[in-house]
């Protein structure tokens, strides 16, 4: 049988039949794939029973990996998974939920807000690959955005006003923004703000997309709370209905989604329940205010 992409929704969203990712592939097929991921952005695999090691090898085929050292709150001795897997599951390391007023659990609530993975990176990643190993049965949806449609939708003044604007990214804004404030001196310099364009070009396609996240916190040499308010309408903007796409998991299901040209975020589900989620990061290979023009 041979690659299969059918749309979920139009131009954004497949999702991909007659393969087995969790075994090595061949040049012609990551190819294949790659080339999926830049038409929609998102692709959708289901049962896909991932050890750790064959994600790892299947993301592999993409690019480099990156190390999530750096963009947590948990120490080395709290970890559940190596530097290049992302925990974002609610367990610890006896693999129990993470009691409510955990520390870890508290910042990773942060990932209900729309965000971009490693925007808060100076080099922001690639592509994000996330497994469901044990999923919730209610809630626990991840919802994704379309900045590629949210950027066309935009009014001509609008494109011309923010084409060669720089933003900020850390995640001393998004956290800031639930209230997690208390970070030691070494977080605050780990989370030290970095710089981004508001609008990326995909190196492969040409076509624009916003670079939006909750990380986003100002825009440089704009006065700060001109700033956000601005930025408030364009991620209101860019998250309606028609621009996203809400994902109701199943077990051994993985999706894959472009981090440049996308936002997403999870939705509440009951914490007490095991969620035993594991993402991989492709890192990305450029600071995004050197871009040039595809």
């Amino acid at each position: 049988m041979s690659i299969s992409i059918s749309e979920l929704t139009p131009g954004f969203v497949g999702e991909v039949s007659g393969i087995d990712i969790t075994q090595p592939l061949t040049r012609e097929q990551a190819a294949t794939l790659e080339a999926g991921m830049d038409r929609y952005a998102v692709l959708v695999y289901h049962d896909q029973p991932f050890t750790d090691e064959q994600q790892k090898a299947f993301s592999r085929n993409f690019g480099e990996l990156e190390n999530t050292a750096g963009g947590n709150v948990t120490k080395a001795a709290e970890r559940r998974l190596d530097y290049q897997m992302a925990d974002v599951s609610n367990l610890g390391p006896d693999h129990k939920p993470l009691a409510r007023d955990d520390r870890r659990r508290l910042f990773n609530l942060g990932n209900q807000l729309w965000h971009s993975d490693s925007s808060f990176r100076a080099i922001p990643a690639k592509f994000s690959l996330l497994s469901g190993r044990i999923v919730v049965d209610a809630g626990g949806n991840t919802e994704f955005a379309d900045m590629r449609a949210a950027y066309d939708a935009l009014d001509d003044r609008t494109k011309a006003e923010i084409e060669d604007l720089v933003c900020e990214h850390s995640l001393i804004y998004s956290r800031g923004s639930l209230g997690f404030t208390e970070l030691t001196d070494e977080e605050r310099q780990m989370f030290k703000p970095v710089r981004q364009r508001l609008v990326r070009t995909h190196p492969v396609t040409g076509r624009k997309s916003l670079y939006l996240s909750s990380h986003s916190g100002t825009i440089v040499g704009w006065p700060m709370p001109e700033a956000r308010a601005f930025l408030r309408d364009l991620n209101e903007h860019a998250v309606q209905p028609r621009f996203t796409y809400s994902h109701k998991w199943k077990q051994y299901d993985l999706v894959m989604w472009d981090n440049r040209t996308t936002m997403h975020r999870v939705r509440r589900f009951d914490e007490t329940k095991v969620r035993d989620m594991r993402r991989t990061t492709v890192a990305g290979d450029s600071v995004t205010v050197q871009q040039m023009a595809a």
